[in-house]
């Protein structure tokens, strides 16, 4: 996983209440997360003992735009593939 704070669309707003600011304070640039460190924060925020990761990353526009032309009719289903709604 990676995670870059200066891409986060929550932020300011969220990164009180963030793992990574409650963690390691502001972080500026990029932290890459393995899957067991990914693991471990997600039981540590499931325990309650930290808050969950509040990151909502930026959409690519190419994507936005390809996918308001399609309408909200198309959805993708979990293998990627098209479906319509």
């Amino acid at each position: 996983m990676l995670i870059d704070c200066n891409s986060c669309t929550a932020r300011p707003a969220a990164c009180e209440d963030c793992v990574m600011t409650v963690l390691l304070g502001p972080i500026d640039g990029e932290l890459e997360l393995d899957d067991s460190e990914t693991q471990a924060l997600d039981a540590l925020a499931d325990g309650g003992l930290v808050p969950p990761l509040r990151m909502v990353p930026m959409l690519d526009p190419r994507h936005v735009e390809r996918a308001s032309a399609r309408g909200p009719e198309h959805r993708h289903r979990p293998d990627g593939r098209e479906e319509a709604g």
